[in-house]
């Protein structure tokens, strides 16, 4: 398989503290790879370094064979990486449909000239995004909601809103910060059938995530870190009942 996203001895320092130290990770074309580990581990810094929000104090990051290292977030979603958050990230006042539009402002060519003359192309490229925006929202099951507010979703509603509003870019890869969290177990179900979806599309997937049962049904390969540093990588089934893993989950008070 071909590595479509390759981090090599990738380190990241704030002061004296080593959040991340020297990880080497292939994550290849079509898979769904799941970073685990404990709170603390790093796995939200490692995301930071890939998508331009921290700036790596060593190593290097590569995209589909081109070196991305220290580029700026807006620079390396243009390319076609693209995230969720932890933090959910709403615009409450505005609907659905809109905050999925949103997700497609890098993919916009139009110009102040465009728009104050209204051309026939600026008309037509609105409403294929408008169109596209609808098919995001299908399919992750929210069309029915493209009119309402974001802010009075439900959190696991506004959970899929978000995944529609990266995918309304078309994503080469999609990282995804804990997308699990904080929901009802139905929500889980059909994110968990979203993300298979993604991925069965045929766009990489990484994925941060607690809920390791999660992890083990729909991951294709798993790295664990424990303070900034990988202590396994492979098949789930492996990294389950991999040792280090095992003391890593079990030798710590969870928070």
């Amino acid at each position: 398989m071909t590595a479509v996203l390759q981090t090599d001895h990738l380190s990241l320092q704030f002061g004296g503290v080593n959040a991340l130290s020297d990880l080497s990770i292939e994550v290849d074309e079509g898979a769904l790879h799941a970073i685990i580990g404990p709170n603390g581990a790093g796995k939200t810094s490692f995301f930071n370094c890939l998508t331009g929000y921290y700036k790596p104090t060593g190593g290097a990051v590569r995209f589909q064979g081109n070196e991305v290292t220290g580029l700026d977030a807006a620079k390396v979603a243009a390319l076609g990486i693209r995230r969720t958050f932890q933090n959910i990230r709403v615009f409450p006042k505005m609907s659905v449909l809109e905050n999925v539009l949103a997700g497609g402002h890098l993919r916009a060519t139009s110009n102040l000239l465009s728009i104050t003359v209204a051309s026939r192309g600026f008309r037509r490229r609105e409403r294929l995004l408008h169109e596209e925006a609808m098919a995001s929202l299908e399919f992750v099951g929210l069309a029915d909601q493209w009119n309402n507010l974001a802010g009075d979703l439900p959190y696991g509603m506004r959970k899929r809103m978000e995944l529609a509003r990266v995918l309304i870019a078309n994503p080469v890869v999609v990282l995804l910060d804990e997308p699990a969290a904080g929901v009802s177990s139905v929500e889980r179900e059909e994110l968990s059938r979203v993300i298979r979806r993604i991925h069965d599309q045929g766009t990489c997937v990484v994925m941060i995530e607690h809920d390791v049962d999660l992890v083990m049904e729909i991951a294709t390969d798993v790295t664990v870190l424990d303070n900034g540093r990988i202590i396994a990588s492979g098949l789930p089934q492996d990294v389950r009942t991999n040792p280090d893993v095992i003391r890593a989950y079990m030798g710590r008070k969870r928070k």
